[in-house]
């Protein structure tokens, strides 16, 4: 197959005050939650401004693609959409067709399996495509990239970083939790083998940053960011009330590390800087955030590599032994029920 495109796939996020609900509007299409409880997530964002950092995290992480391509001779065109918020991704499709893109492959910010992680980016591009109509370039997505050792090392190296500003006296009583977003149970019942392919995913992500980090430490996966009616259960334990039980298990200091996570976005920067930093210190607890990866050059480096994967024979290069492929079987990581429009 002959590409001649490279697509950024993202989630989006607001750059104005204005644009919060309606893209909290986009964001929750369909879960059936009412403005009531938007405007109460909206504050977050408010709390920022109204600003996202992930447009422009996803803006610096393209001009970092761009050079690491210069200077491989990676010859596409490159381009980003999002799912949920300007650039939409049917309108960088169109202008993919206007620039007579025939064939691209997609970069999606996500390195799980999963819904949402996953497979909905699959059936974004779909849709994109059948809104632009006759003349849509074809895009493939890039494989999963949770055990690849440009997403793993730049994690490892920011616990090693983290663990430095915390008492080392006290290591002894020293944890790492790792955190994801939350899904529904339901939906992570139904990602695959293994008990969810992304919790498999994360387990072995997880176990990868532990063993190559701090080896002599405890850890925690748990999970952050739990949206949706109440009384659907999501996957727990919740970061917050992690903190809680480990504070009665006298644990002193935890380094957090979100591994879920590509870039320091704002539900990295509002649940883990915010929300559980003010839980570590109501407790008592020495508490140190771990970085994401953003625009580390091994992260950088790795995405041409997923690239050359498919245009030349290129090895793969991991560190787990989890089952990937290029392509989702059918009926992997079904979508959840929905509960109406919102």
């Amino acid at each position: 197959m002959v590409y001649d495109a490279f697509l950024l796939l993202s989630f989006g996020g607001p750059e104005h005050p204005d644009d919060v609900l309606p893209f909290l509007r986009n964001v929750t299409r369909g879960r059936g939650i009412p403005d009531e409880r938007l405007a109460e997530v909206a504050e977050h964002y408010y709390h920022f401004g109204g600003v996202s950092p992930i447009n422009q995290q996803c803006r610096d992480l393209l001009a970092a693609i761009d050079t690491d391509f210069a200077a491989h001779d990676v010859a596409l065109r490159t381009y980003w959409g999002n799912r949920n918020w300007r650039p939409m991704l049917a309108d960088t499709v169109a202008q993919m067709r206007d620039d007579g893109v025939t064939s691209a492959l997609g970069f999606a910010t996500s390195a799980y399996g999963g819904y949402s992680s996953c497979r909905q980016y699959w059936e974004d591009i779909a849709a994109a495509r059948a809104h632009v109509g006759p003349g849509a370039p074809a895009i493939t997505k890039l494989r999963q990239f949770h055990d690849h050792p440009g997403f793993v090392e730049p994690h490892v190296d920011a616990v090693r970083a983290a663990l430095t500003t915390l008492d080392p006296t006290r290591r002894g009583s020293t944890r790492l939790v790792f955190t994801a977003h939350s899904i529904p149970v339901s939906m992570a019942d139904a990602a695959g083998p293994e008990g969810g392919r992304y919790l498999a995913q994360l387990r072995e992500t997880a176990a990868l940053v532990h063993a190559r980090s701090a080896p002599d430490l405890p850890w925690d996966l748990v999970w952050q960011s739990r949206s949706g009616p109440p009384q659907v259960p999501w996957l727990e334990p919740d970061i917050n009330d992690q903190l809680a039980a480990l504070a009665e298990k006298d644990i002193t200091d935890v380094v957090v590390s979100p591994i879920g996570f590509v870039s320091d976005h704002l539900e990295v920067i509002w649940d883990l800087d915010n929300e559980a930093a003010d839980t570590a210190r109501d407790l008592g607890i020495g508490y140190a955030r771990a970085a994401t990866p953003g625009t580390d050059h091994r992260f950088v480096a790795m995405v041409r590599e997923l690239v050359e994967e498919r245009i030349r024979p290129e090895p793969r290069r991991r560190l787990g032994t989890l089952p990937i492929w290029d392509v989702c079987p059918a009926g992997c990581c079904p979508a959840p029920p929905r509960r109406g429009a919102s």
